[in-house]
């Protein structure tokens, strides 16, 4: 586990946990707008995924674009992940294509080891990545010699860096779950920069363990958290309480392996709404976690604003934090 996943790190809820929101689920806003949003919710970091508006790696003046939301997440005092899965970033005809799993799979080493870039110099607490969906005309073991060899170039690049990985089992890709995860871990070398994402509504969906001991099962190695209510065998990010999870035992699982990292709301389909749902998911991760609620009416269409956010950068102490 990382230092910064074991720090005593200030905005700390109930029991050490730190929530955050993935811009993933503000698809809609610009980047600033919603680091801003999010931080006025009262959210202590963010999972920014990388994407066409959202600090786009391969576009003009990265190194610039880079230092501006270095700084805007300072003065709106979050902490940041890095997470790696724009849907069409790197090919607008095909989803998430290509992975290291395709024919060639540079370009995606290329944004991988961006991405690592960028995650050093916004002093990010992991980069998160996942393998990809087999291609039906790959058999099993040549995509697992083409997973290994994209993520050496990538583990050696983030160890060069001081930078920590996070894998991500993902339903349906080629490491889909916990035990899956820990053949890539042991076949690259159990490299100390390579943890485990775990996203909570991914045990839900198909680990065989209850999603507790899931969180138990990976504590000593788990960096990134990702967090969504779901269904058994049914892959769709929901909205707390619309599936199957009993949260207060799966947040009391990360305090007890004295997991400190970011704890990030996993919701990529809903950036219709996404103050409004941003807003009603704090809410209830800061009761399910045993805090105070923000207060705010979980039912509620719109979120007003704490205070007036666009041009300002008084944003160092958040409004509202469980």
């Amino acid at each position: 586990m990382t230092d910064a996943a074991n720090s005593g790190t200030p905005g700390a809820g109930p029991g050490g946990l730190r929530f955050g929101y993935g811009t993933n689920g503000f698809a809609n806003h610009r980047l600033a707008d919603a680091l801003a949003v999010i931080a006025d919710l009262g959210y202590v970091g963010v999972a920014l995924t990388l994407d066409h508006d959202h600090l786009d790696p391969f576009a003009p003046e990265l190194a610039r674009r880079v230092e501006a939301v270095r700084r805007r997440l300072t003065e709106l005092g979050l902490a940041v992940v890095i997470e790696t899965g724009a849907r069409y970033l790197l090919d607008p005809w095909h989803k998430h294509a290509p992975t290291l799993l395709h024919d060639d799979a540079a370009l995606r080493v290329e944004f991988l080891r961006r991405a690592v870039a960028i995650g050093a110099d916004l002093g990010a607490e992991a980069v998160s990545f996942w393998a990809g969906v087999r291609p039906e005309a790959v058999p099993t073991a040549l995509a697992w010699d083409r997973l290994l060899a994209g993520c050496a170039p990538v583990v050696e690049a983030a160890d060069r860096a001081g930078v920590t990985l996070g894998f991500e089992p993902e339903p349906g890709m080629l490491v889909e779950d916990i035990a899956g995860w820990r053949r890539l871990h042991a076949a690259l070398g159990a490299p100390g920069c390579l943890g485990i994402t775990l996203d909570i509504g991914h045990c839900r969906c198909l680990e065989p363990l209850p999603v507790p001991d899931c969180v138990r099962d990976v504590g000593a190695h788990l960096v990134n958290v990702q967090i969504d209510d779901m269904r058994r065998g049914v892959h769709e990010h929901l909205e707390f309480g619309e599936g199957e999870i009993d949260f207060p035992p799966v947040l009391a699982a990360l305090r007890e392996v004295g997991y400190r990292g970011l704890v990030a709301v996993e919701l990529p389909r809903h950036s219709h709404a996404a103050p409004a749902v941003a807003a009603r998911s704090l809410d209830f991760l800061c009761t399910a976690a045993g805090g105070e609620s923000p207060g705010r009416d979980p039912k509620a269409d719109t979120v007003a604003p704490q205070r007036r956010y666009q041009g300002r950068s008084d944003h160092a102490v958040p409004a509202k934090r469980c």
